[in-house]
């Protein structure tokens, strides 16, 4: 017992770490579960788990495969850019073949383990190229390309490498070819036959109401496990393949409510792979790394310098992108949880069936998965500013909440060319951003499905814009380690600064604009006509000029330098915008005094409110 609560305890430092690093944290899973196994000898799965090990293993990489297959929309898909819609589809087909060719020809594997190590490098999962993305900084284009990858063929891979492992599960069980391809094609109908089916069931019971909103989340993972269970009783190793075609059928299909049951699968993959990772890890062996040698090396180096440069000048042929741009698309491809874990599991199922060479399944995988996860974080960021194709500062807006008061501040700051992301867990919210022309995300910013969707690319600040405290305190701690405490705003929520000075949502961030005015406040006057503004400020009409003119009528929200650079007013900022700067204000119609008409030029000069 108390060794499992070490095992989360270390996990979730590996996981804390991973954010405040900004690196996928699958890295430090492994190396702590190295360490704290074949390293020190500390921790023995085999010992630990005994004979619930095998099962452990399989439900969680079922859960794992399951919570991939949801997000995999077909309309995404089709929806795609011709060089994108390549690198999730027929290009991974290059790197399969790649990687299989060096397991053959470098490690020496037999052609079934080297063709089911191809498939399993296909992958290269959005929970390790996002963070890289953030650090990198890449250009939109490119970004665009490596995160659709990365969502796409996660599941893809995921999918090609439980069919490829059928395949050779059935070369193995012998016998003539016919009977071979008839129990691999047996294998597979059972598997997608089951998967739609409980799929199908579990999509009427959400979508029909059939059961009340706090029994989605136990309902799906029973309906996951019976799935898996019910398939492998009928066609043994037939389960990953139905829960992979559940997860497919259920995130296709219209009217079913998945945004709760991905909110809870996220939650539950995230301790299952905190977990499982340090046990695996624990379980390798350095006597199977010495027989491998340095064959790891060569196979990681035409993973690296062979396979994905060929991949990349496949997708890109005929293209208009920029030798600069292809150059860092094919230095980046890290490996992530998906390949660890169907590895893990499937030499696990293979030694079991006595296939030789299959437990040096997992550390040729792990090899792989950490020699691209690092060699990776560590060059390309220096590799993009050398090629010149990594963004400047970004400068854009995350804007939490697509309320009319968030859409207003959006509009107003469009104007000015700066980049704004309206997010929102109401969709007639986020559905009126849309159709006012921003760009909007529908859901819950703290989600990992946010780590993933959610694209900042170009973001360099966060302004928390709604009626919930809690949810903008929360927000603010979150997006510090992406953005920087310094450029993390919320808005308060209610009145005046409270008796202890603070404002009640800037414990985690800076107060926005003021601590003396907040959402409800904004909001209202926003409702009786108030309106966002810019001034531009001279020697002739000061910061003094514009106060004596408005009073408390007016909000100051941004200031503008002489340079276009644009600043957030703030509590902890006191910014003293001098001549040549622009102030952007929400100005009440009661301090229009002159009808609009101002008395310097200055405020002729003034731009209208954004409608």
């Amino acid at each position: 017992m108390l060794t499992i609560a070490a095992i989360t305890l270390l996990g979730g430092a590996c996981q804390w770490l991973a954010w405040r690093l900004r690196l996928p944290a699958i890295l430090f899973l492994l190396i702590t579960g190295i360490v704290v196994g074949p390293g020190i000898g500390w921790l023995k799965p085999d010992e630990l788990m005994g004979e619930l090990l095998f099962p452990f293993v399989s439900l969680s990489v079922a859960i794992i495969l399951f919570e991939g297959a949801l997000t995999l929309k077909f309309s995404e898909i089709r929806g795609m850019q011709h060089v994108v819609r390549r690198f999730a589809t027929s290009g991974v087909l290059v790197t399969w073949t790649v990687a299989a060719l060096a397991a053959r020809l470098i490690a020496g594997f037999d052609w079934g383990l080297a063709i089911l190590f191809g498939a399993i490098m296909v992958v290269t999962g959005p929970t390790v190229i996002v963070p890289m993305l953030r650090t990198v900084r890449p250009t939109a284009r490119i970004a665009n390309i490596l995160r659709w990858e990365g969502i796409v063929v996660d599941p893809i891979g995921a999918l090609l490498a439980v069919l490829v492992f059928e395949f050779v599960v059935s070369t193995e069980a012998g016998g003539a070819l016919s009977a071979t391809i008839l129990l691999f094609l047996g294998t597979i109908a059972i598997g997608t036959i089951s998967g739609l089916a409980i799929g199908y069931l579990m999509g009427e019971a959400l979508r029909r109401d059939w059961l009340p909103n706090y029994l989605f989340n136990v309902a799906t993972l029973g309906a996951v496990f019976c799935c898996f269970a019910f398939s492998n009783a009928v066609a043994e190793e037939s389960g990953l393949l139905a829960v992979t075609v559940m997860g497919i059928y259920l995130g296709n299909r219209k009217g079913v409510p998945i945004e709760e049951i991905l909110a809870f699968k996220e939650s539950l993959s995230l301790l299952l792979i905190t977990v499982l990772f340090i046990l695996l890890a624990a379980r390798l062996d350095f006597a199977q790394l010495e027989a491998l040698g340095w064959v790891v090396v060569g196979v990681f180096l035409a993973i690296q310098f062979i396979a994905r440069p060929l991949k990349v000048m496949y997708c890109t042929w005929g293209s208009a992108i920029p030798w600069q741009e292809r150059a860092l698309l094919a230095w980046i491809a890290p490996r992530g949880i998906v390949a660890a874990a169907v590895s893990a599991l499937f030499a696990l199922k293979l030694e079991q069936r006595g296939v030789d060479q299959a437990a040096l399944l997992v550390p040729l995988t792990f090899v792989v998965i950490i020699g691209t996860v690092v060699l990776q974080s560590l060059t390309a960021g220096k590799l993009a500013n050398v090629l010149k194709v990594a963004e400047p500062e970004p400068a854009g807006f995350l804007i939490l909440g697509a309320n009319p008061l968030a859409r207003k501040l959006a509009q107003a700051l469009e104007q000015q060319k700066i980049r704004v992301l309206l997010c929102d867990t109401l969709w007639d919210n986020v559905s009126r951003a849309r159709m006012a022309g921003l760009k909007a995300y529908y859901g819950n910013p703290l989600s990992e499905h946010a780590e993933v969707y959610l694209d900042t690319t170009g973001l360099g600040r966060m302004l928390a814009v709604t009626a919930d405290a809690h949810l903008n305190a929360l927000a603010c701690n979150r997006y510090k380690g992406v953005f920087g405490a310094k450029d993390v705003f919320a808005l308060r929520v209610g009145g005046a600064t409270g008796t202890n000075g603070r404002s009640d949502t800037a414990r985690e961030g800076r107060t926005a604009f003021s601590d003396k005015v907040g959402y409800i406040d904004l909001s209202r006057r926003l409702y009786r006509g108030a309106e966002i503004r810019r001034t531009t400020l001279s020697e002739a009409f000061t910061m003094e000029h514009f106060r004596n003119m408005h009073g408390d009528h007016a909000t100051l929200l941004f200031a503008i330098d002489p340079k276009g650079r644009l600043e957030v007013f703030s509590a902890e900022n006191a910014l003293e915008p001098g001549p040549g700067w622009a102030v952007m204000a929400l100005i009440d119609p009661a301090s229009d005094k002159t009808g609009g008409t101002a008395t310097t030029d200055a405020e002729k000069a003034s731009e209208p409110a954004v409608s």
